[in-house]
């Protein structure tokens, strides 16, 4: 629904209470009936608010109802009741024509583009691998999802900073380099290290008579280049690439460990192994040659204020008696670091790391920000199959597919489209046979198909001498058929869509909506003939504009997913095209 539109019926519902001497309900919720035949939009305000206002559900809903059809423009909607209470709107064609010249007038650019209240920076993070060998195709799912979601936390009017992690510090990188000396040497590779064809391949380019060190420094310019490559192959960007080990050396971690002590938040106890930063309950015993004094985190001290209950359930430790810092101190540090570049950091992580929300969020208000100023979401993984067996994502095992290997065998758009076809906290089962698919039941081919159909109906036009009138002298009116309607139906959503997929984190909303748009406009064109010569010059006009508008839509969509939008299919002509004719 439009802004305009649901602005009004809201609006109206709010009035029809106050004519009543009712109070104005809190909140008017109008969704989409499940069936098309309770109207285009439907509000359970009256048995929302019955008991509050003392009325029966049924007798509130007829008395708003006669109330909105004397008030509401006659020509434009028609209101009615349905079971218990529900109030059901049924717009008329006009709502949807004035759709089409909205779609039309802001184009591709400004058509959806909000300036949600109160929207800010956000520093967005995602993909964050190791630099220790190629993305593979279980990365391909977060590259998607982040890269679809700042696109459309962008279109919904934040400013979005997209940014990459590179974790490359710790005992991983050692390993890593190790691999690569041990195959450059024909020596087995040392116990936890990675075995993947890529490190056989890369040991033959790495130069020879390298250390460890060197072997280590080589490895990760070549695993990091490479990983960016494939991303800017599948269209995802990054504003940052922060180095985890850049931020050790720049004093950060020093800082920050600084400044919490400042606030009151650390103290020093004794622990039972000094190696380790798993000793919560402390050490009872006092000091030994096992034991020393370690640096701790209140992180319990913090409240999740939705819950009303402690964000974490142990203190956390900072530095181990070694001396050595935990992994936890240099990740604060870095998210103290990234509010330089926004107000609300997102954090994208797999479905293992549920226990760190609390205490990051707790290592945040610490710092002095908000409960809110960090959200974390939690992904599932996916499970790729391929003649029907499970594909295993290991790097150390060498059971993978690489990200690079999906783009080639099945195009950028493919890889990326596939994985936002679910939302990212569920549990996804990618068929890759299924990818290659030139067929309507494949929801890539579909939407790439939708939108080369427009462009090649345009150029059928062209071929013919139809040339497309101005809009300010089209009859719109004639655009009566429901098939007609629906498209505009489904354009007339795509604001609140894309709100909705910008607040709920959830671009595959996005996806969903351009797969309807993509339905409904293929359904049009089949029912609604547009070049054939027994159509009438004035209708073949309101159609030709319909079906700019589709394309603007189907534009959009396709951007805020990352996808290419193709003007050309070598596919595209069907046996029921050229029986049909468009």
């Amino acid at each position: 629904m439009s802004p305009a539109v649901r602005t009004l019926l809201s609006g109206s519902i709010s009035e029809a209470f106050v004519a009543l001497g009712l109070d104005r309900p809190e909140r008017v919720n109008l969704e989409r009936p499940t069936s098309s035949e309770h109207g285009d939009w439907s509000s359970n305000v009256a048995m929302a608010t019955a008991k509050k206002v003392g009325r029966n559900p049924r007798e509130l809903a007829t008395a708003l109802t006669e109330y909105l059809n004397a008030h509401l423009p006659p020509h434009t909607t028609v209101v009615e009741i349905a079971g218990p209470g529900f109030i059901n709107f049924r717009l008329a064609p006009t709502w949807l024509h004035d759709v089409l010249s909205t779609v039309v007038a802001q184009g591709v650019e400004n058509y959806a583009r909000l300036a949600v209240p109160g929207a800010g920076r956000i520093n967005l993070e995602y993909v964050s691998a190791n630099p220790t060998g190629p993305l593979h195709a279980g990365h391909a799912r977060w590259a998607a999802y982040g890269d679809a979601l700042a696109r459309t936390l962008t279109r919904a009017g934040y400013s979005v900073h997209r940014e990459f992690y590179i974790n490359d510090r710790g005992v991983q990188m050692r390993k890593f380099a190790e691999s690569l000396l041990a195959r450059q040497g024909g020596t087995p590779v040392p116990e936890g290290g990675y075995v993947g064809q890529y490190i056989i391949d890369w040991a033959e380019e790495m130069p020879t008579g390298l250390d460890v060190e060197g072997a280590l420094e080589w490895g990760y310019a070549k695993a990091l280049a490479y990983q960016q490559e494939t991303m800017r192959r599948m269209n995802v960007e990054f504003d940052t690439f922060s180095s985890e080990r850049a931020l050790a050396v720049s004093g950060a971690v020093e800082a920050t460990l600084g400044e919490l002590e400042r606030r009151g938040h650390v103290y020093r106890a004794v622990v039972a192994d000094k190696t380790s930063d798993r000793d919560p309950a402390h050490t009872k015993g006092g000091v030994n040659e096992e034991s020393g004094v370690a640096t701790w985190l209140r992180t319990t001290a913090f409240v999740d204020p939705k819950r009303n209950k402690p964000l974490d359930d142990g203190d956390r430790a900072l530095v181990k008696a070694d001396g050595q810092y935990t992994y936890f101190t240099p990740d604060i540090a870095y998210h103290r670091d990234k509010y330089n570049r926004g107000d609300l950091l997102i954090d994208m992580l797999g479905a293992d790391h549920h226990g760190y929300v609390g205490r990051m969020k707790a290592a945040m208000m610490a710092l002095g920000h908000g409960a809110d100023d960090l959200e974390i979401l939690i992904g599932q993984n996916c499970v790729l199959m391929r003649d029907g067996v499970e594909v295993k994502l290991s790097k150390r095992t060498g059971d993978i597919i690489e990200l690079a290997e999906l783009i080639d065998e099945f195009g950028a758009d493919a890889a990326k489209l596939t994985f936002l076809l679910q939302s990212i906290d569920t549990r996804q089962t990618v068929d890759l046979d299924a990818l290659v698919a030139k067929s309507l039941d494949n929801p890539v081919f579909y939407v790439h198909y939708a939108h080369a159909r427009v462009y090649g109906l345009a150029r059928k036009a062209a071929e013919r001498g139809i040339v497309r009138a101005p809009m300010n002298g089209t009859d719109l009116g004639l655009l009566v058929h429901e098939r007609e309607l629906d498209v505009l139906r489904v354009l007339a959503d795509l604001p609140d869509v894309v709100a909705l997929a910008a607040h709920d984190r959830a671009p595959h909303k996005i996806t969903t909506w351009v797969r309807e748009l993509a339905a409904a406009f293929q359904s049009m064109y089949h029912d609604c003939p547009i070049l054939r010569d027994d159509i009438d010059d004035p209708l073949r006009q309101a159609r030709l504009w319909l079906v700019e508008a589709a394309r603007i839509g189907l534009a959009i969509g396709l951007d805020l997913l990352g996808v290419s939008a193709p003007q050309k299919m070598d596919d595209l002509v069907t046996e029921e095209d050229e029986k049909l004719g468009p």
